[in-house]
């Protein structure tokens, strides 16, 4: 499978667009779509483009690099099994004219990228502060997914990656030979003590039905959209085997401390939360903190962003070490 994301330089990110763009027109030709528009979206982990009709609405079109077919399918399957056993309003995979989940597009260096549609999610990102309703039920929502989690039985060709041990220490691998670029040796240092405290209390820890399954992976708040002040999932890309409280640090870490804690009452009153859950949430804070900055580090669109969060990521990673609670409380940077 061709890797046509790679965004060390401007230059690999227009590359990767352009190749992205003739990608997507040649994999609309395998759906019976009458599309009359298709506009660059983003790229991160893919490459996503909206495509709009005039009877049928819009659509995602997808670009995936670096998962493989069966990846790619296991996500749309659980996302099947979301919107038949949840009453949320959810991305759904589009079959293509021969009842494929992805379509498979050759590139010109004889190399090939998948290609999956999905219906799109009608709704907007906040563009002012969310309201303590909002946020609340930003915590229903992700009891909702959970719950589905833990009835959800896997198909035996169910592939999806998991959020855990080895996947931070690739990122911590990842960070080491970016991290210059936002961060002194001394602040490294301090990441790298604070990885290895994540990694120890991540292997205390086990796996059972109420605590681990199924998680989104990657529900932060530039993967909520609300629509008529309902909160809806999108971009379930990062789908993957995890900790639930994984998947509620991803969704709290972008929120103010008295947000965290609505975010927490929402969840309870759906699901409760284990005993002790408040210091592994902040070691999953943390982890899922640094894991951010080990994504976006090689992105020359990201390093000013990254600098500009240090003095908070810091005061984060000090508080962590010295086994200050973090979550709900107003740090002085």
């Amino acid at each position: 499978m061709g890797e046509i994301f790679k965004v060390d330089s401007e230059e690999d990110i227009k590359r990767a667009m352009i190749r992205s763009k003739n990608a997507a027109l040649k994999a609309l030709q395998n759906y019976d779509l009458d599309w009359e528009h298709i506009r660059f979206n983003q790229l991160s982990d893919t490459c996503t483009f909206i495509v709009q009709t005039s009877n049928d609405g819009n659509f995602l079109l997808r670009i995936h690099s670096g998962m493989n077919n069966e990846e790619i399918n296991s996500e749309i399957v659980w996302l099947d099994a979301l919107n038949e056993k949840s009453k949320l309003t959810l991305p759904k995979g589009v079959l293509d004219r021969y009842g494929s989940r992805t379509v498979t597009v050759d590139q010109e260096n004889g190399s090939h990228v998948y290609a999956t549609l999905m219906r799109w999610v009608e709704g907007e990102h906040e563009s002012g502060e969310l309201s303590e309703d909002q946020v609340y039920k930003e915590g229903i929502l992700l009891a909702n997914l959970h719950q589905v989690s833990q009835q959800f039985e896997a198909p035996s060709n169910f592939t999806r990656p998991v959020w855990g041990e080895q996947s931070f220490r690739q990122s911590m691998e990842r960070l080491a030979q970016y991290y210059d670029g936002f961060l002194t040796d001394a602040e490294f240092s301090l990441y790298q003590s604070a990885a290895e405290k994540v990694l120890s209390k991540i292997k205390e820890l086990r796996e059972d039905k109420e605590s681990y399954g199924l998680i989104h992976g990657d529900l932060h708040q530039g993967n909520i959209v609300f629509y008529k002040g309902e909160p809806r999932p999108i971009d379930f890309g990062r789908c993957g085997f995890g900790y639930f409280l994984y998947d509620i640090a991803q969704t709290i870490l972008g929120l103010y401390p008295a947000q965290r804690e609505l975010v927490i009452k929402g969840y309870q009153s759906i699901r409760e939360l284990e005993d002790e859950w408040l210091p592994v949430l902040e070691t999953f804070t943390v982890m899922v903190m640094i894991e951010n900055y080990c994504h976006h580090a090689p992105d020359p669109r990201e390093t000013q962003g990254l600098i500009e969060e240090q003095p908070y990521a810091q005061a984060i990673i000090k508080s962590y070490l010295q086994g200050a609670p973090f979550l709900f409380n107003t740090l002085k940077i």
